[in-house]
């Protein structure tokens, strides 16, 4: 038997590039670019599988897809969108879709997605209500994100345990607090605990509590971390850093599901879900000793790597605004900025990631005097540390567009300007390497000595102030 697959897009290039992909896999595919002719079809025709973008020629297709599943109630549906925000994959999570896919997609990925879609209807879930644009924790279209996004709205709806990976300044917690705030249990408890700032004779007192009396100072009964976040969810940030004899108690109470508190006798059932988050290479610590084998393979039963901001630099800008609004929130003044400055900010290495990128934001817009942050009031607030993306992990050009964006040559002369701008910084590379000796810079530089002195003349640049005085 042929499955039917109804392919709703208005876009006809994709459209037609997915139609062939699907009739060459052998499905019966009829495609449709409005939601108006896509109810009609679905009125007279039985789907079995149905591909649907978001936004249509009369109307945002994913807000009807109620309608689809009154009218097909066991077929399922799966989301294309160039809307790529964390938003948009949440909707179609809450609108009890199959897969989501956000585009550019990999058209094998998409062709296994309605392949396996069609053994299997739709899954029934509680919808989560009202309207999260602009409120969302997580900013970013790129790619990378949405690989986030994606793994997000499949926990939504599961108390499976979540390990958040990735560098200081990420995001990780945000994270969690999404997968909170959307999930099942947001009308439960959130609560956070850092291992990192806790010190270790305290953390199990912290996370499980103490009775009165337990220890020197424990003057009155304390409730922990895990009773605090019952029936809610509990972070604990900065896992790598917990000591091995809290581990221990941490992984008993991950497979009890009850504690005990410090001094205790009587055990506690906890309804808790547990999401952790690290910056650490949990690896080699397993293979040291210094972190449970099994106590990992407990927390990591869904992983989520956060990329840092120098994976994902399309999306600085969104990112940037974002941080502008938060400061006119926060009393600092309202500033556009230009999309030189954005290149300025693209193109720095981040080594603090969102956190940093967003510290200096604030920076800007306390300190810029007009109403548009240029480049230049970018280069001022920049911290002499920062260093620009030049190297392995992103390439040259990077930087030379970011230059480039604001760079403001006269017309007739912009490649003289440009050569000299990187040329002297070069030459005076070179001259720093050798320490001023002309001949083993030209040798360096791969060019003639005459040609080497001649361009130092041109360029003002005095050999002499690089020679190492013994």
């Amino acid at each position: 038997m042929t499955n039917r697959v109804l392919l709703v897009e208005d876009d006809r290039a994709i459209a037609t590039v997915i139609t062939e992909a699907l009739r060459d896999e052998g499905f019966d595919v009829t495609a449709c670019s409005s939601v108006s002719k896509r109810d009609a079809l679905l009125a007279d025709y039985g789907f079995d599988v149905m591909l649907t973008d978001v936004m249509l020629e009369d109307g945002d297709g994913l807000a009807s897809i109620a309608n689809v599943h009154e009218a097909a109630p066991n077929m399922p549906v799966i989301v294309l969108s160039a809307q790529n925000t964390l938003d948009t994959a949440v909707r179609a999570s809450d609108s009890h879709a199959f897969e989501y896919f956000p585009k550019p997609f990999d058209l094998d990925e998409l062709t296994h997605a309605v392949r396996q879609a069609t053994k299997r209807s739709a899954e029934s879930a509680e919808s989560i209500d009202g309207e999260r644009e602009g409120s969302l924790p997580l900013i970013g279209r790129s790619k990378a994100m949405q690989d986030v996004y994606r793994m997000i709205t499949r926990v939504l709806r599961n108390d499976l345990s979540v390990l958040v990976t990735g560098e200081s300044g990420t995001g990780k917690e945000l994270v969690a607090e999404a997968i909170h705030e959307l999930g099942s249990r947001r009308t439960g408890p959130f609560i956070a605990v850092n291992m990192a700032a806790i010190p270790h004779d305290l953390l199990e007192s912290e996370l499980f509590g103490h009775e009165r009396g337990a220890f020197t100072g424990a003057v009155s009964q304390q409730i922990g971390k895990f009773e605090q976040a019952n029936g809610g969810t509990l972070f604990l940030d900065e896992i790598g850093d917990m000591p091995a004899e809290a581990q221990t108690r941490l992984l008993r109470a991950l497979q009890s599901g009850k504690i005990r508190r410090v001094g205790g006798r009587q055990e506690i059932g906890v309804d808790v879900r547990i999401i952790a988050a690290t910056n650490k290479d949990l690896g080699p610590m397993i293979e040291n000793g210094s972190f449970r084998e099994d106590l990992y393979y407990r927390l990591n039963v869904v992983p989520i790597h956060l990329p840092p901001l120098r994976e994902r630099r399309e999306d600085v800008g969104a990112l940037v605004k974002h941080f502008l609004g938060q400061a006119v929130a926060e009393g600092l003044p309202n500033h556009r900025i230009s999309d030189a400055a954005i290149k300025r900010l693209e193109a720095q290495r981040w080594k603090g990631n969102v956190r940093e990128l967003r510290n200096v934001v604030f920076r800007l817009a306390l300190t810029a005097r007009e109403d548009v942050i240029d480049a230049d009031t970018v280069d001022d607030a920049l911290p002499a540390t920062q260093e620009m993306a030049i190297g392995s992990e992103t390439p040259f050009e990077i930087a030379l567009q970011a230059w480039l964006s604001g760079s403001s040559s006269a017309p007739g002369v912009l490649y003289h300007t440009a050569l000299a701008a990187f040329e002297k910084p070069l030459f005076e590379h070179a001259l720093r390497e050798t320490e001023g000796n002309q001949l083993r810079a030209a040798q360096l530089l791969g060019i003639n000595r005459n040609t080497l002195r001649k361009r130092l003349s041109d360029l003002e640049i005095e050999p002499e102030r690089y020679v190492r005085r013994r």
